[in-house]
């Protein structure tokens, strides 16, 4: 291959692209000038170029006049309308076969039959072939001077060759048209899928917020009513309650400056990519700051403790600090508090109860995120979680979460 042949065929590409884009924003222009072409060339043939094929050429002028136009100007409807524009053209046709004339633009029914092949129902294709065919079986039994392959077998050798011509291009046209489709429809999905996990991680976020936030804000309350109430009578209580609402204040800044950092599109800082997430270890300081808020606190281990992964272990974590919390906003002044763990070989069990008046329906209304926020936690990893009012009083949370097989990460 020489070194022009690529840029040659580089540029008939372009052409035929640039060709198709024009027919596509002007489809009219487009298809008044190729009916032109055909017209023009009908004419010309019928001044007297057509004497050298006919059967008959005596045939009048002005009829051969009428049956070129009416071969070639239906090529206009060939897209809009090509089952009308053939039905114009096998009449005239006929005519021309009847006569003798025999004009050479009769192929032109040729073009439209693509058409329909390109554009209309196949079933329909059987119907414009047999129309088609009819011109050519009068010239045969009209004029049967020449033989069955002279008349006939050329004329339906191109009608095949068109018509497998129009469905190749059809059948190009569906499988292009079935890839864009699919290309369209899986960006539709990876939109959706985004939107989806966009959705996810904002419940996560939320939760996360709902946690750190509603936690420390129910110790520091309840800090702040001690330090108040102790102000007058006990002034080193007070102070050290004041201190303990700082601690607790900045621990909960601290969190929460973690998980905005960890939410940062660009580089995170170090912090956030190396600060651990809470996990049962962590369970000791935050019953520290519950009780240091008010509410004694029992926790009682059962079991042998197993390494549990780190996602599990925030899940228990999480739903052990929303119990507690719960329980120093709803269970009264008079409540105290209980945390059972138990390790099995298969699970692992976290029963919190408290002797508080226990959560009424209206104060578990709210937002909704506190025991939305635990259930969603515990589905993350099969787990079951059971929440609601103790027979003898109180309230009560229990979560059994499956421990996983094999290693720990």
């Amino acid at each position: 291959m020489t070194p022009t042949q690529p840029r040659t065929s580089q540029f008939l590409h372009r052409t035929t692209l640039r060709v198709r884009a024009q027919d596509r924003r002007h489809p009219l222009v487009w298809d008044v000038l190729v009916t032109v072409l055909f017209v023009a060339a009908a004419l010309t043939d019928g001044t007297g170029g057509w004497r050298t094929t006919a059967a008959d050429p005596g045939v009048a002028e002005w009829l051969v006049l009428l049956m070129s136009l009416g071969l070639s100007v239906p090529v206009l409807w060939r897209r809009r309308h090509p089952l009308p524009a053939l039905a114009v053209m096998v009449a005239t046709a006929l005519v021309s076969s009847w006569t003798g004339a025999w004009l050479q633009i009769a192929f032109a029914q040729f073009v439209v039959v693509f058409n329909i092949a390109l554009r209309l129902p196949l079933r329909t294709l059987g119907g414009a072939a047999a129309l088609t065919v009819l011109p050519m079986l009068v010239s045969f039994f009209r004029f049967p001077h020449g033989s069955w392959d002279q008349l006939i077998v050329p004329q339906l050798w191109s009608l095949a060759l068109v018509t497998l011509a129009g469905i190749a291009v059809r059948s190009r046209q569906d499988y292009t048209g079935a890839l864009v489709e699919r290309a369209r429809r899986l960006e539709v999905e990876n939109e959706q899928q985004a939107l989806l996990a966009a959705a996810v991680e904002r419940a996560r976020i939320a939760r996360e917020m709902h946690d750190i936030i509603g936690h420390n804000l129910s110790v520091i309350t309840g800090l702040a009513d001690g330090g108040s109430y102790a102000a007058a009578r006990n002034p080193e209580r007070a102070g050290q309650a004041l201190t303990a609402i700082a601690t607790t204040s900045r621990n909960a800044l601290t969190e929460l400056r973690r998980l905005l950092d960890v939410l940062g599109e660009e580089s995170p800082s170090p912090t956030a990519q190396l600060t651990p997430a809470p996990a049962l270890d962590d369970l000791d300081s935050l019953i520290d700051g519950v009780r240091s808020a008010g509410l004694p606190v029992v926790r009682k281990v059962e079991g042998e403790p197993v390494p549990l992964p780190a996602g599990l272990e925030l899940t228990v974590y999480r739903v052990v600090q929303e119990a507690l919390t719960n329980t120093l906003k709803h269970g009264g002044p008079s409540a105290t508090s209980e945390l059972l763990v138990a390790y099995a070989p298969d699970a692992v069990t976290v029963t919190v109860t408290d002797t508080g008046r226990g959560a009424t329906t209206d104060d578990l209304a709210g937002t909704g995120r506190g025991l939305t926020g635990m259930r969603e936690r515990t589905a993350l990893y099969q787990g079951t979680l059971e929440a609601g009012p103790r027979p003898a009083g109180g309230w009560r949370v229990r979560l059994r979460i499956p421990i996983p097989e094999g290693p720990t990460p």
